[in-house]
């Protein structure tokens, strides 16, 4: 009960924040989109066979328009490309965040052998480059979105796992840390009840920015044609409108409606994970220093800005009229 009693009050204080407000009603609604794609697309994404409604410009009946070489629905096709970006998205973010936060308290706790295995293997993941590694891996194990969801776990989780490894270096050395290895808990224990809670806003906003991340990286690979064929996505939405020529034809509508997706998916996500961050760290904002700046940027501060300039300036015409008269005595003397 106390847990769900928590999960209530961040929630809470979530909606209470105004861009946190923003991103929440976003996710939420993609979220319904997606849930209900069935219900809210007025035709199958699927059908290829309507010949005589190929390019058809946004009308009442088709509300953004058809595809030009097989007179699909684009909207309908938005629609259900929320499934896989959200799939693709949400479930990579949280199985990167889980396999991230587990390895690096592990390093970070344990230390030793465990450390050293896991810290080179991060090194060597990071040095790797990821995009070709990306396409030999899809060739050889297939172009199904669950591969990929793999892949971007197998890649994903190195940068987080060693940001949880410097951080358990310092919760490892807490009051309570030493009260519970005092007490004779293990260190699973200590993990799992005590390390593993002092990295939650870390965890938190890894998972949410991780899947807007993941949304824009699993529409690149579509785009590449490197995406699951069987299944609609808005990156295959703009590989298709690339390959059939809607530039050429004028088809604004097919390129304009996967990329307004994609922009609307990683926009509130990326609003949600940095106020989740917020809330659960509320030092981040007032200990930040960009926060710190533009708190100070104000007319005041413009105002000083340009008078320091003009003294400047009236400080170096000073000194050249000095030396010119300096120079001019000496010829003089001369």
């Amino acid at each position: 009960m106390k847990r769900i009693r928590n999960i209530g009050v961040f929630f809470g204080r979530l909606w209470s924040h105004k861009q946190g407000k923003v991103g929440l009603v976003m996710v939420s609604f993609l979220i319904l989109v997606a849930i209900f794609a069935p219900v809210i697309a007025p035709f199958n994404p699927y059908d290829v066979s309507e010949r005589t409604m190929k390019g058809l410009s946004p009308n009442t009946k088709h509300l953004l328009g058809t595809t030009i070489n097989t007179g699909q629905d684009i909207f309908s096709m938005l629609v259900y490309g929320t499934r896989v970006s959200l799939i693709v998205g949400v479930t990579s973010g949280v199985c990167i965040a889980m396999v991230g936060s587990v390895l690096g308290v592990a390093a970070g706790y344990i230390g030793g052998f465990v450390d050293t295995l896991i810290m080179r293997i991060v090194d060597i993941m990071l040095v790797i480059p990821t995009l070709p590694l990306v396409i030999v891996l899809t060739n050889v194990l297939g172009r199904d979105f669950w591969i990929i969801i793999l892949i971007f776990v197998a890649l994903g989780w190195t940068g987080l796992a060693r940001t949880i490894r410097s951080l358990v270096l310092v919760l490892k050395n807490s009051n309570y840390v030493k009260a519970a290895e005092l007490a004779g808990a293990s260190r699973w224990h200590v993990m799992i009840r005590h390390i593993l809670p002092g990295t939650s806003h870390l965890v938190i906003m890894s998972t949410a920015l991780s899947s807007a991340g993941i949304m824009v990286a699993e529409a690149g690979l579509s785009f590449l044609g490197l995406g699951d064929p069987t299944a609609i996505s808005w990156g295959k939405m703009l590989a298709d409108a690339q390959s059939g020529g809607a530039l050429l034809f004028g088809a604004w509508w097919w390129i304009l409606a996967p990329g307004f997706g994609i922009f609307l998916a990683v926009f509130s996500f990326m609003r949600l994970g940095i106020v989740m961050e917020e809330i659960a760290n509320p030092r981040m904002k007032q200990t930040s220093g960009v926060y710190k700046i533009f708190k100070s940027l104000d007319s005041s501060y413009v105002e000083d800005v340009f008078n320091s300039m003009d003294d400047y300036q009236q400080i170096g015409l000073t000194e050249r009229v000095q030396r010119g008269g300096t120079a001019h005595g000496t010829n003089l003397e001369a």
